[in-house]
C-alpha cells in the first residue's frame, strides 16, 4: 500500500477533489483490470479514451482517479486528481509507487530505427559474461538476471517498466539495458526514469503511420536525449547525420562512435565473411561472430557503452569476440543441400538494404540471392514500395508475400510493395500470398551455394491475420521446408 499524496510527488497536478491521504494498492490504466483500492489513470489513447471508463473503474473498486478532465458527476468518497498529461503523470507516479528503482540501477536506453534489440541484448550478454547481475527490456524478451519474462512491446508501459526495474533491484541487478522506441518516448512511458546513459544507433524511414513526418519522428527521438541528466552519457553514431541532432540540447556527456567519421570510438572492417568480421577497434584487432557492416556499428556502440560504464577496454574486446548473434537478427543456417538461409527482422527500407548489401559484399557473385519479404499491415504504408524497389534491385529473385497483415488485406499490401519495382526488374519478382508457399518456392529455386534471405519477421514466432495469431517461425519453417525439399 502507498499513500496517494506520496506517489503524486513530481506529477504536474492542477486540481484535487477529495483527500490525497487515501491508500493505494495498485496502479491501473485498463478499466477491465481495476481492483479494490486501485488508482485508475484515465489516458487518452490513439483508439480509446480512458475517461469514458472512469465510472466503470469506480464500480470495480477504484478509490482515486487521475484524469485530464474532471467528470461532471463526482462520486462521494472518491479522490479525483486533474493533471495536464495523464501519460506523463502515470510514468512519474509509477516510478514513485515502486520507490524509483531506476535510481538504484545503471539504466541505459538504446534508441534509433535499427539495431536497438541487438545492442541491448548483446550489452546484457556482455555484462553477464563479465559476472554482473544484469537486466534487459527488449522487443524479444525481458530478463531479470537469469529469469525470463515475455515481452509484448518494444518499450513496455510505464507501470510494467517500473515493476520489472523493481524486480531487478530486489534481485541485486546492477545494470539494465533497455530498448527505447519512438512510441514509448512520445507516449511518455520513459518519463520519471533516471538513465545512466543513452545510445543512438541511426534514423531512417519508419513509423510514419504514427508520426506525422520524418522531422517529428526525429524530434521525438531527440527528446529522449534532451531529458538525459548531466550525470549520464549520450553515445551517438557520428556517421548518421542525425547523431549531431541528438546531441544539440542534451545535458549529458556527449560521446560519438563511427566507422567513417572522426569520433571518440573508431572501428574499421578488415575482413567480412559469413563466419564473422575482423575489426580494428581503437587500434586493436578483434574477430567477432556477427556479420555485416551494420553489426560493426552495433559492436562499436557496445564497446563504447561498456567503456563508459567502467569496463576495461581489452576485457570488453575479449568478450565482444565471444558474442553470438541475436535471435532473428542475421540468423543463418546452411542446409544439407548447401543453401545458406538467413532470417532477419529487417522490416524497414534501410534495414533491408543493409542486410542485402552485406550479403552481396560477402558472396562471390556466382550464387543467386533469393529474397522472401513482405510488409506488416496497419503500419506505415509509404515504406512498402521502397522495400519492393530495394528487394528487386539487390536480389537475383525477390518473392513478395504476406508478413503480418493484421487487419489489412494481404494482397493489397503486396500490390503496394510491387509498385516500387522498376520495369527492368519485373522479371526478377514473384508474388505468392501464402508465406509458407513463398518460402517453399524460394527453396525450390535455390541451388547449392545460393543464399536465401527471409526478411521482416525475424524472432517472431507467429503470423497475425485478421486479428488471429497462428504459429509461424521463419527460421524453423525454413529448416523444415529445406530438409523436406532435399530428401
Amino acid at each position: 500500500m502507498k499513500i496517494l499524496k506520496d506517489i503524486l510527488f513530481g506529477a504536474s497536478v492542477n486540481k484535487v477533489y477529495g483527500t490525497t491521504d487515501v491508500s493505494i494498492c495498485d496502479l491501473i490504466f485498463d478499466s477491465r483490470k481495476v481492483n479494490k483500492n486501485a488508482l485508475f489513470i484515465a489516458q487518452k489513447g490513439v483508439l480509446v479514451d480512458g475517461h469514458k471508463f472512469i465510472d466503470k473503474a469506480i464500480s470495480l473498486g477504484a478509490v482515486a482517479i487521475i484524469c485530464e478532465e474532471i467528470p461532471s458527476d463526482l462520486y462521494e468518497g472518491i479522490t479525483y486528481v486533474q493533471v495536464d498529461d495523464s501519460n506523463k503523470s502515470l510514468a512519474i507516479i509509477a516510478s514513485n509507487f515502486y520507490e524509483n528503482p531506476s535510481k538504484k540501477i545503471q539504466l541505459v536506453g538504446i534508441t534509433g530505427t535499427n539495431g536497438k534489440t541487438t545492442i541491448a541484448t548483446l550489452l546484457y550478454n556482455l555484462f553477464k559474461k563479465e559476472g554482473y547481475k544484469v537486466g534487459l527490456l527488449s522487443t524479444v524478451k525481458i530478463m531479470v538476471d537469469d529469469a525470463e519474462y515475455v515481452a509484448t512491446h518494444t518499450t513496455p508501459d510505464s507501470v510494467s517498466i517500473n515493476h520489472y526495474l523493481d524486480l531487478m533491484v530486489n534481485n541485486g541487478v546492477e545494470y539494465c539495458f533497455m530498448e527505447v522506441s519512438s512510441h514509448g518516448i512520445h507516449q511518455k512511458r520513459t518519463a520519471g526514469l533516471c538513465f545512466a546513459g543513452g545510445i543512438f544507433t541511426n534514423l531512417s524511414h519508419d513509423h510514419l503511420d504514427y508520426h506525422n513526418s520524418f522531422a517529428e519522428y526525429r524530434d521525438v527521438k531527440k527528446s529522449f536525449f534532451d531529458n538525459l541528466p548531466k550525470t549520464a552519457f549520450a553515445l551517438v553514431n557520428a556517421d548518421d547525420k542525425n547523431g549531431a541532432v541528438m546531441l544539440q540540447n542534451t545535458k549529458a556527456k556527449k560521446v560519438t562512435y563511427a566507422l567513417k567519421s572522426l569520433a571518440d570510438y573508431k572501428a574499421k572492417i578488415l575482413e567480412s565473411r559469413f563466419s564473422g568480421l575482423l575489426l580494428n577497434i581503437d587500434g586493436s584487432e578483434v574477430w567477432v561472430k556477427l556479420i555485416g557492416g551494420f553489426n560493426a556499428y552495433n559492436l562499436l556502440a557496445i564497446y563504447g557503452a561498456a567503456d563508459l560504464l567502467g569496463m576495461e577496454k581489452m576485457e570488453s574486446l575479449r568478450l565482444l569476440s565471444e558474442l553470438e548473434s541475436v535471435s532473428g537478427r542475421f540468423e543463418y543456417f546452411i542446409s544439407n543441400g548447401g543453401i545458406t538461409t538467413i532470417v532477419d527482422y529487417a522490416h524497414t527500407p534501410d534495414a533491408l538494404k543493409n542486410v542485402l548489401e552485406t550479403i552481396n559484399s560477402i558472396r562471390t557473385g556466382n550464387e543467386k540471392v533469393i529474397t522472401v519479404m513482405g510488409c506488416g499491415g496497419d503500419r506505415d504504408k509509404t515504406k512498402r514500395p521502397k522495400m519492393g524497389f530495394i528487394a528487386s534491385i539487390l536480389s537475383t529473385q525477390a518473392i513478395f508475400t504476406s508478413d503480418n497483415p493484421r487487419t489489412e488485406n494481404a494482397q493489397t499490401i503486396i500490390d503496394e510493395i510491387e509498385q516500387g519495382v522498376s520495369p527492368e526488374n519485373y522479371s526478377k519478382t514473384l508474388s505468392i500470398l501464402d508465406r509458407e508457399q513463398a518460402i517453399k518456392t524460394a527453396g525450390k529455386l535455390a541451388n547449392k551455394g545460393d543464399i536465401l534471405l527471409i526478411a521482416g519477421k525475424g524472432h517472431e514466432s507467429y503470423q497475425e491475420i485478421n486479428g488471429v495469431r497462428s504459429e509461424f517461425d521463419d527460421y524453423k519453417k525454413a529448416q523444415l521446408i529445406l530438409k523436406e525439399l532435399q530428401k
